[in-house]
């Protein structure tokens, strides 16, 4: 039977003398009108300062004669509790007083009883532990009284109560340093009575309720992030034909990408879901497509499925075989993928020739696998954000030969050869990759969504201000692909 867990939540402040870990008295405010505020109650107890009388600090809390074993003639209780789990401690000592016939402490457990609201809704006291002393011996004691399994991490709320007994003599009983294990639930502003709750399930256990986990049976996983969002798509364009400019169309490879990361409930990468539309292709070579995963060496990934990488070499969890960082392959020849229509050389380039359906591809990179960690260790959110995903196409089968979005690393596999050549003036070791000189780039992605050219149609002429924006390192004319008046000339745009 799967496993419900439920946890409370408190609706209301949690007042200054508790803790989530424990409620604790240790009257060193010097005024037991404070705690009585705080909803703590005494009966036949007061506050001392006499050093005969303190037990730690500069204050203890004393009983007065002991002449009766009622639970009810001489007692400390506290606020309205969640109780937890160990054990209640504090210190105690009898009064030097030789004609005492014994002393003694009792601990007990009081029910919130909704019903009973003629008794401020306390439900029937429970004695589980008794404490005696010895009448001769006067030193400062530890009482332990163990919490009962009954009421140990209950969902219901409880007061402990520690009453003072005893008969005979004069003898009073000095107390000091109260820790009971559990979580403050009173509401002084309210008579004291218990803060609202709510009961909140978490049916996988992972700690994240079901309302807030988007896998509420799964304990594995717990939320998703999406880029662009949860229903868009951006757009990475490609020019194959680096180190040269070429026809300068940007497309030879048009994909759409959308990418979901998956965390567990201590924000920990799970998986990542890249979905892509393969939407055109006027290239006459025939061009492969990845991503690099900036910052994240490749033994952190415990395995990939969904991509196509052809016969290039992968190692054993899919990461392609000799990257130090974690390089996926998605397909390794768009025309594999997406073929030609037999008009024209290319996909969804040509106004003339046929519309092809994108073909639509998804790749999860699996991080950590049923909760195992990879060899490498967990990837957080924060290191894996969208910015570390480094795109690149490889020409014409050439894996060497890859091309990525301006001033991005190249892979361990990039022949490095080419940098500096045609029309290229990259100096990777300065951060200057795949432009030219003036700027101008080889592959694009635009976030929102763009409408790429018609083949042999170069983008600087189908988009009047791509070159100030380019030149500019982005600076003029961001905006440059909207279909703004004076912006595109719609002709050259498929």
């Amino acid at each position: 039977m799967k496993k419900r867990f439920f946890y409370i939540i408190i609706l209301a402040f949690l007042f200054p003398l508790a803790t989530s870990a424990q409620v604790t008295l240790n009257a060193e405010s010097g005024n037991r009108a404070i705690e009585v505020g705080n909803c703590w109650q005494f009966t036949g107890q007061t506050y001392t300062s006499l050093t005969s009388e303190v037990l730690s600090g500069s204050f203890s809390i004393i009983s007065g004669q002991m002449n009766s074993f009622s639970l009810t003639n001489s007692f400390i209780k506290t606020p309205w509790m969640k109780i937890g789990s160990g054990n209640i401690t504090f210190i105690a000592k009898i009064g030097n007083q030789p004609n005492t016939v014994s002393r003694g402490v009792r601990v007990s457990y009081i029910p919130y009883n909704a019903s009973s609201s003629s008794t401020g809704f306390e439900g029937t006291l429970t004695t589980f532990y008794t404490r005696d002393f010895n009448v001769n011996d006067l030193n400062t004691v530890t009482v332990i009284a163990p919490i009962p399994a009954a009421i140990a991490n209950s969902t219901s709320l409880y007061k402990i109560m520690v009453s003072f007994v005893g008969q005979g003599g004069s003898g009073k009983i000095m107390s000091d340093n109260y820790i009971f294990p559990g979580t403050y639930w009173s509401n002084p502003s309210n008579s004291c009575q218990p803060l609202p709750v709510v009961v909140v399930i978490d049916t996988d256990g992972d700690g994240v309720p079901d309302a807030q986990d988007e896998y509420p049976n799964d304990p594995h996983r717990a939320y998703n992030s999406y880029f662009p969002s949860q229903t868009s798509f951006g757009t990475l364009a490609f020019e194959d034909n680096w180190p040269l400019k070429g026809d300068y169309d940007f497309n030879d490879v048009v994909m759409g990408y959308n990418i979901k990361t998956v965390t567990n409930a201590a924000n920990q990468v799970v998986d990542l879901v890249a979905s892509f539309r393969l939407l055109a292709s006027g290239a006459t070579f025939s061009n492969g497509f990845g991503f690099q995963i900036d910052g994240i060496a490749a033994n952190k990934v415990s395995k990939v499925t969904g991509n196509k990488p052809g016969t290039l070499p992968m190692a054993a969890n899919g990461i392609e075989s000799g990257q130090p960082l974690a390089t996926i392959i998605v397909f390794s020849n768009f025309f594999g993928e997406m073929v030609r229509p037999g008009v024209g050389i290319g996909v969804n380039t040509d106004k003339a020739g046929p519309y092809i359906t994108p073909t639509n591809m998804q790749v999860v990179v699996n991080f950590i696998n049923n909760g195992v960690l990879p060899p490498g260790g967990a990837v957080t959110l924060g290191q894996l954000n969208f910015s570390a995903l480094n795109f690149f196409i490889f020409a014409n089968g050439d894996r060497g030969t890859e091309i990525h979005l301006p001033d991005r690393a190249p892979t361990a596999h990039a022949n490095t050869a080419l940098f500096g050549s045609g029309d290229d003036t990259s100096n990777p070791g300065a951060g200057r990759t795949y432009k030219t000189a003036n700027n101008m780039p080889w592959a694009i992605n635009i976030v929102q969504g763009f409408d790429y050219t018609v083949e042999k149609a170069a983008i600087n002429e189908a988009y009047n201000f791509f070159i100030d924006w380019a030149s500019s390192g982005g600076a003029s004319y961001a905006n440059w692909f909207l279909n703004l008046p004076g912006y595109r000339n719609a002709e050259l745009i498929y």
